[in-house]
């Protein structure tokens, strides 16, 4: 399992007014959503929002609290909202699991717990895009 985050800053917008494509690209487009048994996040300050993916194939991924978010766990001070864009897949949420297939999604509101991304059908493997903001 691998995690990986890239923090972006926030652009006054009228500073922004003055980007070519490939400054707009590099500070508002997400390239790598979904990469095999990877969590790929972006930590934007625009709001303190994490946007991010999980696509769970050989093994299950845990969703870990990033630096940026000084917590033990992922959900210790944020919320997560959780869409399945890929095959059927699992969501455990401590001692809860959740089925999500295909379009189906998952709100997870604060608290200390862990939370685990896993596919039914290597496969077909379950790939679960979220949203995530402070509670």
């Amino acid at each position: 399992m691998k995690t990986n985050y890239e923090i972006r800053y926030a652009a006054h917008p009228e500073d922004a007014k003055s980007y070519d494509t490939t400054r707009i690209r590099r500070d508002f487009l997400i390239e790598k959503v979904f990469a095999a048994d990877e969590v790929n996040m972006v930590y934007s300050m625009y709001d303190r929002m994490v946007v991010g993916g999980a696509m769970p194939v050989a093994e299950e991924l845990k969703l870990e609290a990033i630096d940026p978010l000084k917590a033990p766990f992922f959900t210790t001070r944020r919320e997560v909202g959780i869409y399945n864009v890929g095959g059927e897949g699992v969501v455990k949420v401590g001692d809860e699991t959740f089925e999500l297939n295909f379009k189906e999604a998952l709100y997870i509101g604060s608290g200390d717990r862990d939370i685990f991304f896993a596919s039914k059908d290597a496969s077909k493997p379950a790939k679960f895009y979220f949203n995530s903001t402070t509670a």
